[in-house]
């Protein structure tokens, strides 16, 4: 059942709405209070906090946006790792507004004494790929080679709770599997570098409302407001509604979140180890040895590990219709995947077909 509108409370004004309007980020000290009573950033009380601590080791970069969330999470890199922290800005030359962005990323940047990397991407999607995608796969790869380049040891992302719940209602809203209900995860690698995201315990209001009471500039992405978007829909309307119903949805969400992540792990285990079992390529006598359930698990993983594509899941159903038929010698398999086909040679199946950039994290 839809959810109907609910009246969102008033939302914390950002003092930079307007792009073309900026205010001078203010330098934030380089000591952290310990009084109980101060008003510390909620983006820094993460990084001393949150599961990952341990694991994120400078010199570090930030991917900087210059919206609420990487300035709160850039402000708190800055004081934790005082010259250690590089700023990574990617300009999609997507938008009218894309230049003014760089003018506050320069802003906020300047006066913490923070390097920042302007990243220039094509953007642009090939035919079949969503723009979505082709911005996202695009942007990664930017970020890991600038940070690869200037001797980093990781990226720092700056997506939050709120942005986790919403990942984890959209493949609620596509029907998708435990890869999909996994949700974000918060550290990953992509070409050859660690991404981690250590807000996803912390809610975007928070951030936003701590930047508000220190008078920190910041600018809103105009498309976020565009409620054509399913992922703006979600924000608009269904994250108050769930809100007032479910207070500790974004705790409870989370924990679901990670659950599905965790029975992923053991299905991959699993996966590699049928892997072993039926060989690379799958040899269909081998395959046919096991359940329906394990063959969708190793082909899957085959598919995504060795040749990094994904299967639809009518796809991947047709595909397992002709394992089973395949009891002659004349049998042919040759089903399209992806951007690509699989066809049986010599008893074993094969893939061939342009790779995409590999899947959004």
């Amino acid at each position: 059942m839809a959810v109907s509108p609910t009246p969102r409370p008033n939302p914390v004004k950002p003092l930079a709405a307007d792009p073309t309007t900026r205010r001078p980020a203010r330098r934030e000290p380089a000591g952290v209070s310990a009084g109980p009573s101060a008003d510390l950033n909620p983006a820094l009380l993460a990084l001393q906090s949150c599961p990952l601590a341990d694991a994120l080791v400078p010199p570090l970069a930030v991917a900087f946006s210059g919206g609420a969330d990487s300035t709160a999470l850039l402000l708190a890199a800055a004081r934790r790792w005082p010259g250690q922290v590089t700023a990574l800005h990617v300009h999609h030359g997507l938008q009218a507004a894309a230049d003014e962005f760089v003018k506050n990323c320069t802003a906020v940047c300047a006066p913490l004494g923070v390097p920042l990397q302007v990243l220039r991407v094509d953007a642009r999607h090939r035919s079949g790929q969503s723009p979505e995608d082709a911005a996202r796969n695009s942007r990664y790869r930017a970020l890991a080679l600038a940070a690869q380049q200037a001797g980093l040891t990781c990226v720092l992302l700056g997506q939050h709770a709120d942005d986790q719940v919403e990942t984890l209602l959209l493949a609620l809203g596509r029907g998708a599997g435990l890869p999909g209900l996994s949700a974000m995860p918060a550290q990953f690698e992509r070409s050859g570098m660690r991404f981690y995201r250590p807000l996803l315990q912390t809610a975007g209001s928070d951030l936003r409302q701590w930047l508000e009471r220190q008078g920190v500039a910041f600018v809103d992405d105009p498309s976020n407001a565009d409620e054509r978007f399913t992922r703006n829909r979600l924000r608009a309307r269904v994250l108050p509604a769930l809100q007032d119903a479910l207070p500790q949805f974004r705790q409870t969400f989370a924990r679901s979140a990670r659950h599905a992540a965790q029975a992923q792990t053991l299905l991959d285990e699993l996966a590699a180890e049928d892997l072993l079992r039926v060989g690379k390529p799958p040899a269909i006598s081998a395959l046919q040895l096991l359940s329906k359930a394990r063959q969708a698990n190793v082909l899957r993983h085959w598919l995504a590990s060795v040749h990094q594509v994904r299967p639809s899941a009518a796809q991947l159903e047709q595909l397992l219709a002709q394992i089973q038929a395949c009891r002659t010698r004349g049998h042919r398999i040759h089903l399209k995947v992806a951007a690509g086909h699989v066809r049986l040679d010599a008893g074993a199946l094969s893939y061939t077909g342009l790779a995409p950039d590999g899947p959004g994290a």
